[in-house]
């Protein structure tokens, strides 16, 4: 089986005004989405018999990305991915009065992880503009030096080793052609937490209940602030299906030095205790990178 591919950097021009349709040619195509920028777009794939071609109709600036590609193995109906056989292609497609990618909103935050890059994802839409980052406050040029920080035009600016000095409202100014123009903001919070699963307590409100009362058992979990986290419980009444009321909880807290934490929590309530509530509840808290279980005994006086 044979693949051609576009591999490369490829730069496309488009008239503001003009309804276009860009072909890229390559054999089975992987990305056939819009950008997230996109609000909608058309596109269509058509297979040949030694290439497949991807046709975008009324393509903009935030069609601007990476494309990739792959061939497929088929016995009978049965296709398989040719991992020995994939390309990619980097795409500008530039706008009159664009020069970045556009975002779809005006304001984002970028989370500094202590432990992993972090990047400001302002792309441009010409190859050849010259890209600076920059502080609101106080107001100054932040030198992409390649050691703290380094640009990827693929990707924006790259912060290699986050700490808490960086931390702060930025922005990206593009300059091509005679004309400048200045990114979204991007509000940039040190991450205290490092990533992994969760850290997490449990909590009752009273180890010794007596017939009748209510009792309240929390499981908290400290992280990453963009980090989801779901909880399941396991309780002394679970198979007599005793009733009880689960209620999952987050908020963003601050915690001194401009650190940002997520704080999540899972509280399990019984308003009737009886013997058969009496015993281990179990919390079990789950991230990305894992889970965590813990537990706390109730007992029946």
């Amino acid at each position: 089986m044979r693949v051609w591919l576009l591999l490369g950097l490829l730069l496309v021009h488009e008239a503001l005004e003009a309804v276009e349709q860009r072909t890229v040619a390559g054999r089975r195509w992987s990305s056939l989405t819009c950008s997230e920028s996109r609000v909608s777009c058309v596109h269509s794939v058509k297979q040949h018999e030694r290439y497949g071609q991807l046709t975008l109709v009324n393509s903009t600036s935030a069609d601007t990305g990476e494309f990739s590609c792959w061939g497929q193995v088929c016995n009978g109906y049965i296709c398989r991915r040719d991992e020995a056989k994939t390309g990619s292609t980097y795409i500008f497609f530039t706008e009159k009065g664009e020069l970045f990618v556009p975002s779809p909103s005006y304001f984002d935050v970028v989370y500094l992880n202590p432990d992993r890059q972090a990047v400001v994802p302002c792309r441009v839409t010409v190859l050849s503009a010259k890209v600076t980052l920059h502080r609101e406050f106080p107001a100054q040029e932040i030198p992409a030096n390649g050691t703290d920080i380094t640009y990827d035009m693929k990707r924006g600016f790259v912060y290699l080793r986050p700490h808490s000095d960086h931390q702060g409202v930025v922005y990206c100014k593009a300059e091509a052609g005679g004309k400048s123009q200045i990114s979204v903001k991007y509000q940039l919070l040190y991450v205290e937490v490092p990533s992994g699963p969760p850290s997490t307590t449990i909590l009752a409100s009273s180890n010794k209940v007596q017939g009748g009362d209510g009792i309240s058992v929390l499981c908290t979990v400290l992280g990453e602030p963009d980090v989801e986290v779901e909880f399941r419980w396991i309780f002394p009444g679970q198979k007599e299906e005793r009733p009880v009321t689960i209620q999952d909880t987050w908020r963003l807290i601050h915690r001194g030095l401009g650190h940002t934490t997520r704080l999540s929590q899972s509280v399990i309530t019984v308003e009737d205790f009886e013997t058969i509530d009496a015993g281990y509840y179990i919390c079990t808290a789950q991230n990305p990178q894992g889970q965590t279980t813990v537990a706390t005994t109730v007992e029946f006086s």
